[in-house]
């Protein structure tokens, strides 16, 4: 048991932060997870940002753990921090944790998840947690096939309705070798996002705030 106690303590303590702005990451299982690294070394190179990790189990499958210079969450970790009443809950930690989640990539599957309101994950956990008044931002990445079937824009259209804000994905050759509409948004997109809303969170009232067109 206190063994257990020391792993929750740990866990919890990898939540303090030096950092102004904190940025929560969501990769789920889309090849495009393979830009964690990239993404949140790019993230932590922007001024008072402190940065954490979740993932899905299945997201595990595109990067290397190694290689990513932030601390990652599991649903692992979700159970392993509570064992008795008291404890704290990691997907609440997280969400008071984070002033802005970024979900990048979304694959279909958690996608039709999240817009259908289902938390089975400690990602969608987090998500169902969230803060609406802090951003969501979400990245979609699939298939082009996938992209174009019907439920995909209704379910788009419904995290936008929760307030969420889309980072379109994109067009090119896919790693699948199909070309078309589908891919993640660019890493230099979707950082200049978080930039925008970081430098939005620094500004006194009344200054004024300048916009990212993220359709280019």
């Amino acid at each position: 048991m206190q063994q257990d106690r020391q792993v929750s303590c740990q866990t919890v303590h990898s939540l303090n932060s030096s950092g102004s702005f904190r940025v929560l990451v969501g990769v789920t299982g889309s090849v495009a997870a393979l830009k964690l690294p990239v993404l949140v070394d790019q993230l932590l190179q922007l001024p008072g940002v402190d940065v954490r990790v979740v993932t899905t189990e299945h997201a595990k499958h595109f990067y290397n753990h190694a290689e990513v210079a932030a601390k990652i969450y599991s649903d692992q970790d979700e159970w392993e921090l509570w064992k008795q009443r008291s404890d704290p809950v990691l997907h609440i930690e997280l969400r008071r944790w984070a002033d802005l989640f970024v979900i990048a990539p979304l694959d279909a599957n958690t996608l039709g998840k999240i817009s259908n309101g289902i938390c089975d994950n400690l990602l969608t956990c987090v998500v169902r947690a969230w803060d609406t008044s802090r951003p969501l931002l979400f990245c979609p990445a699939m298939n082009t096939a996938m992209w174009l079937h019907p439920i995909t824009a209704q379910q788009i259209s419904r995290l936008t309705e929760f307030g969420y804000k889309e980072i379109p994905c994109i067009s090119k050759k896919l790693v699948c070798g199909d070309e078309g509409k589908g891919a993640m948004a660019e890493v230099s997109t979707i950082i200049s996002v978080v930039e925008e809303h970081r430098h939005m969170s620094s500004l006194k009232p009344g200054e004024p705030q300048q916009k990212t067109d993220i359709t280019k």
